[in-house]
């Protein structure tokens, strides 16, 4: 990608310090270096590539105009920060990139003063600048607040209800809009970077600044019109009319790739006395690495690969994953019942609606990165007699909790919610961890929670959802894939609020919600051959709890020990309130609750992640081991005997 003959330049840049000594002219070999690094590295340790390539000169022009870490660089999402990361001091860890102990693949504050805010939800990055703007006016301190937002994160409202607020901050605020499915802009070229160039100029606000006062003294017919007249001149020429009407001083669209367009522009935006001001730039995902280029999706996520042909590992084969067992499940009911709709917020193929899209796609909506709207939708379709799965990942559906509290709970909607991603996530970590889901839905009335345990207690609770019209309902189930079990033909409906016994015993047991029921089974083998006998129930639901089922349960063993992929407040707080409204726990219960620790887990493999957070099976038997030896201890010592 870089011309051999050439001095390497990248390594005497680590940092923006040493990036902003070196003559303009050079800055085009340093972007192709990153852009190569970035390649090797990804390409090593899996992660997203495609966003990042698509804003490796956009990177270099920031933080080559612009003080950083002093003027703090924001970055939505974090899909794209990689060569930002590169650049600011951590280019000798990039290939420990979602390691364990390595980099996180999102931005990070812990990890450097370079990375102000934390990102990897989308759409944060403008409020998150303004605040650091006010503070920094507030406080009398210089500095500017640079927010990069995509074109994707611009479709939640979040975005805009920032805007709206900006005019506060002044010429502290720059939003860069970095449009990269050309889905808002006009043609780029020369003309347009020039005219880009020329309004964001010192001599060319000045001016107008001069005008507007002038105009300010006029009668107030003539001073509408002087002000209309300035914004559609420009916005004739250069478009962002909407985000004029938003207080930005609006610049673009500009060359995202093009360094003498983006150095001239930024540099003026930087020394601008007018505020806040909006930079649109076009850049194309991929950029200058051909695979990812030729991609549909610009290879935003990638496993490692090939850096010559672009080719992908593969995983070994396997069992299906839970999204596609439940994107197969709800092709067949939406088959058998026209009133089933399924939406999405972004997330066709990471839901595995795709399929249902092609299937049906007049009943398939994505609503962009807009998870308040999407709840909100659910319930007018299933106010209107329609049923509704909205599919959107647990750490996701966080965001529209209130819609789902106000809009679906208490109306009692039936709104089918297939939560996605629950539980541990692996190398994304804690930011897309499905970790609350349980806690902040069985807590409301009406509610059905329910969790599969396997592939083929997903089909049932995919049938059982269809079929529930009196009320919202939730089933959730997490990445990867599944054990291996056969997805019946014909599904089951489930009895709501009933579980399932697995495994007789008589000593222990061990009551699993989801997928926790495989380790749940080889826990009870390990007892088993400690002499202790042990009934694994799957509960299934959360809510409504199966109270026969468990109180039989308890009373007719030594020990209990519910365990979850949720945090505190779920099944375990259920169960645990259960016993004491029935006066269980006056019997001397011998009750342990396992559950996701009180911290946020970085990010691993899962299933270390779930050994470090005492959800494997050893962690299930030590559990019930010193419940015995605290209260009895020669039950333990006798079994080992």
């Amino acid at each position: 990608m870089s011309d051999p003959s050439a001095t390497p330049l990248l390594d005497s840049v680590p940092t923006p310090e040493e990036l902003r000594r070196i003559a303009p002219g050079q800055l085009v070999q340093v972007a192709k270096e990153l852009r190569q690094e970035m390649v090797s590295a990804v390409s090593v340790t899996g992660g997203h590539l495609g966003a990042g390539l698509g804003v490796v000169e956009l990177t270099v022009a920031i933080h080559y105009v612009f003080d950083t870490p002093r003027d703090v660089l924001i970055w939505d999402v974090g899909h794209q920060a990689y060569p930002h990361k590169i650049l600011t001091g951590r280019r000798d860890r990039i290939r420990t990139l979602r390691q364990p102990g390595g980099l996180s693949g999102f931005t990070r504050r812990a990890e450097s003063e370079f990375d102000p805010f934390g990102a990897a939800h989308s759409s944060t990055s403008i409020s998150a600048a303004l605040g650091f703007a006010t503070a920094n006016k507030l406080a009398g301190r210089p500095g500017k607040a640079i927010a990069v937002i995509g074109d994707g994160a611009m479709s939640a409202g979040m975005a805009y209800e920032a805007m709206n607020n900006a005019q506060a901050a002044g010429n502290r605020l720059v939003v860069i809009l970095n449009d990269n499915d050309m889905s808002i802009a006009p043609p780029v070229g020369g003309l347009s970077a020039y005219l880009a160039q020329i309004v964001s100029s010192r001599p060319f606000l000045s001016l107008r600044e001069i005008a507007k006062k002038f105009a300010r003294n006029l009668p107030r017919p003539l001073h509408s019109a002087a002000r209309k007249a300035d914004e559609y001149a420009r916005g004739m020429t250069m478009g962002g009319t909407l985000f004029e009407e938003l207080g930005f001083y609006y610049v673009g669209p500009i060359d995202g790739h093009n360094l003498d367009h983006l150095i001239p522009v930024l540099e003026n935006v930087r020394d601008a006395e007018e505020g806040p001001i909006l930079v649109h730039v076009v850049t194309q995902k991929g950029k200058g690495y051909a695979p990812a280029e030729a991609a549909a999706d610009k290879y935003h996520g990638v496993q490692k690969f090939d850096v010559v042909s672009g080719v992908q590992s593969k995983a070994p084969p396997g069992p299906p994953s839970y999204t596609a067992v439940f994107a197969d499940a709800l092709l067949a009911e939406a088959t058998r019942d026209s009133t089933i709709c399924a939406i999405t917020a972004a997330m066709p193929s990471g839901t595995g609606l795709d399929k249902f899209q092609a299937a049906f796609p007049e009943r398939t909506f994505d609503v962009g990165i807009a998870e308040q709207h999407a709840v909100t939708f659910a319930a007018g379709l299933a106010a209107q007699g329609y049923r509704p799965f909205c599919a959107i990942y647990s750490t996701f559906l966080q965001r529209a909790y209130d819609q789902v509290v106000h809009d679906v709970a208490i109306q009692n909607l039936p709104v089918r919610f297939a939560i996605d991603r629950a539980g541990l996530v692996g190398a994304d970590g804690a930011t897309h961890a499905g970790s609350f889901d349980v806690t902040y839905l069985a807590t409301l009335p009406n509610f059905v929670v329910m969790a599969a345990a396997d592939e083929a207690e997903l089909t049932h609770m995919v049938h059982t959802m269809a079929l529930h019209d009196d009320g919202p309902i939730a089933v959730r189930y997490p990445r990867g894939q599944g054990t291996g079990i056969a997805v019946p033909a014909t599904p089951e409906r489930i009895e709501i609020g009933k579980g399932r016994i697995v495994r007789e015993g008589r000593q222990v047991a061990i009551l699993s919600l989801g997928t926790r029921l495989e380790e749940s089974l080889k826990a009870a083998d390990q007892l088993d051959a400690m002499g202790l006998s042990a009934t694994v129930a799957d509960l299934r639901f959360a809510k409504p709890l199966d109270e026969a089922l468990i109180r039989k349960l308890l009373v007719s063993h030594e020990v209990a020990v519910t365990v979850e992929e949720g945090a505190i407040g779920g099944l375990g707080a259920h169960v645990l309130t259960l016993a004491s409204d029935t006066g269980l726990i006056d019997g001397g219960l011998k009750l342990r609750t396992l559950r996701l620790p009180d911290t946020f887990q970085d990010h691993d493999k899962p299933e270390v992640q779930y050994a470090l957070a005492g959800l494997d099976a050893d962690a299930i038997v030590r559990t019930v081991l010193s419940a015995l030896r605290r209260n009895s201890v020669g039950v333990v010592e006798g079994a080992r005997a």
